[in-house]
């Protein structure tokens, strides 16, 4: 979820710069095309159902539904620490839902921030990352939005391990607890995309490049050098390195770093 919300963050940032052909983009065409597609589909259905649901569930259940599946994601980061050797983070994760899942309600409520257990929502792709794959071309996932060929592979893969499934005993609980947590994350961008359209002349080319910014951030990868004349500080956007985990079809879940010239798929 915080993921969109930095991403909203960076085009408005960014909203003067050039928009070059961007060298980690070779399936532009195609995902422009997808692109207009998801735009077309969350003006006629996932919008409108947003809008609806912010009017009718009050803000403290919203935010109890969001912690819920950032409690699960928590499970599936620490997996992923795990994989990368990194110790303390998955200690940190599993602490986090061992007190979010008791004294916090099942997650309903996220005690273990306060407490000073910082969320750092690993996922397949930065597994990926981390053992090489840090190069990857940008691709628009239908409905799902930016990604990379890495995260996208990473969820696909993942997809079919999520706690999720642990949790809801059905594949019908399961979807039901997926557009659930898609309606919801989709209602907390809710007036994020008037204010793109009003800063950006080119929609599509500012959400590529602030995602594949905030990504090469989160993996502490080189950033490029036009990203770094445009200088956003990006350290004022976001507090904490997560990448929206598939868990439960956060909007995405995870793109590619821009660390290199060359694209790689």
């Amino acid at each position: 979820m915080k993921r969109l919300l930095v991403v909203g963050g960076c085009l408005l940032l960014t909203a003067c710069a050039s928009t070059p052909s961007h060298p980690q983009d070779p399936l532009e065409p195609l995902n422009r095309a997808v692109y207009r597609f998801n735009d077309a589909a969350d003006k006629a259905v996932l919008k409108p159902v947003a809008q609806a649901y912010q009017q009718v569930t009050p803000q403290p259940l919203r935010t109890g539904v969001g912690n819920f599946f950032d409690n699960l994601r928590d499970v599936y980061s620490a997996a992923n620490n795990t994989l990368q050797g990194k110790a303390e983070l998955a200690l940190t994760d599993v602490l986090r839902v061992s007190f979010n899942s008791t004294f916090g309600l099942f997650g309903l409520i996220d005690i273990a921030t306060p407490m000073g257990l910082k969320s750092s929502k690993a996922t397949l792709g930065d597994t990926f990352a981390h053992y090489g794959w840090q190069d990857s071309s940008y691709l628009v996932l239908p409905l799902l939005g930016p990604s990379t060929v890495r995260d996208g592979s990473g969820m696909l893969i993942s997809n079919s391990l999520e706690p999720a499934t642990s949790v809801f005993h059905t594949h019908t609980q399961a979807s039901v607890a997926r557009v659930l947590n898609a309606v919801n994350t989709r209602e907390k961008l809710l007036g994020l995309e008037e204010m793109v359209d009003g800063a950006a002349l080119d929609n599509y080319s500012y959400v590529r490049d602030g995602f594949l910014q905030m990504r090469a951030h989160q993996l502490g990868l080189p950033q490029g050098k036009r990203q770094q004349e445009e200088e956003l500080n990006i350290d004022d956007l976001v507090d904490e390195p997560d990448a929206s985990a598939p868990a439960v079809n956060d909007t995405n879940d995870a793109s590619a770093p821009e660390a290199k010239d060359a694209s790689a798929p």
